[in-house]
């Protein structure tokens, strides 16, 4: 009785070290998405019959993160890659050499954006505004790619995939119609930010966003910009800067400090925070036109 259960013991060593040594699980049903926004597009058309991926964790400034070795194995198996080309150096690098059976970057189907120019906040001329998911329409371009990408990858589910493209396409719509309504009747129709994320709102809803700093939420403004940015503020009425989720609030909070007016929080919607976890592009969204409406006096 003795040896037979040391033989099982054996047995079971060898087994969890097999185990442990073993590669990854092919990724036939595993869609990777670089970031947030995408993973949201992702999850509502494909969530039901593959495993869905965001490489970016909750918490994390997609610009800023490194993949690890697993996320860069977990792309080369899967069936279904979506990124979007410049936000994330690694995620690019790995789609390009480890690439999914079917890849989607989102910026072949969706028009991206030189930087406002005149705004005082530098930028190269080969600069593209990644934040196109703040104009939900162009996520609505991006849903209809991304179905239509699934229906070619895995043509058994075909139908399905298109029919929850076109549900979120709807949402994006009554998004796009809030937004629309609501910002028509503002009063004080210029929104200071911390970061220029928000251009692609700006132009949907006709509203003046100035950011304090550039594309990159960590860019340190100059003495001369927070000096014009003073004066704008004074002439134009703004109650409130914006700071967001996931980067430092201590310029906004130090710009409002001197002016005697408020801050709020102005999500870019770039990735999830701990704070809610049931939170989601459209919920982030509608805080964001609440937050917008009150501090722009919108009837």
């Amino acid at each position: 009785m003795r040896r037979w259960v040391l033989a099982m013991t054996a047995l079971g060593l060898v087994a969890g070290l097999t185990s442990a040594c073993r590669l990854p699980r092919s990724g036939e049903h595993t869609v990777v998405a670089s970031f947030y926004p995408l993973y949201f597009i992702a999850e509502r058309v494909a969530g039901r019959y593959n495993d869905v991926v965001d490489l970016t964790p909750p918490g994390v400034e997609p610009h800023e993160y490194e993949l690890t070795v697993r996320q860069v194995a977990q792309i080369d198996l899967a069936k279904v890659g979506f990124y979007e080309h410049g936000v994330s150096p690694s995620v690019d690098q790995a789609m390009e050499n480890d690439s999914p059976d079917h890849a989607l970057d989102v910026t072949d189907v969706v028009h991206l954006a030189a930087p406002v120019t005149g705004s005082g906040v530098e930028s190269t001329s080969d600069d593209k505004d990644p934040h196109f998911w703040q104009d939900p329409t162009l996520m609505a371009q991006a849903t209809r790619a991304f179905a239509t990408t699934m229906a070619e990858a895995d043509p058994a589910h075909a139908a399905y995939y298109r029919t929850q493209g076109q549900r979120l396409v709807r949402d994006l719509d009554r998004l796009d119609t809030a937004y629309a309504e609501t910002l028509a009747s503002c009063r004080i129709r210029t929104v200071v930010v911390s970061h220029d994320a928000f251009e692609y709102l700006a132009r949907r809803y006709d509203v003046d966003v100035v950011p304090i700093a550039g594309l990159e939420p960590d860019a340190e403004p100059s003495l001369q910009r927070l000096h014009d940015l003073t004066t704008l503020i004074h002439d134009r009425g703004v109650s409130t800067v914006f700071f967001e989720t996931l980067a430092s609030p201590d310029l906004a909070e130090s710009l409002a400090g001197d002016l005697g007016i408020h801050t709020a929080v102005l999500d870019p919607v770039e990735g999830l925070s701990s704070h809610d976890p049931h939170a989601t592009y459209l919920t982030l969204m509608r805080q964001n036109l609440a937050a917008l409406a009150k501090a722009g006096d919108c009837s």
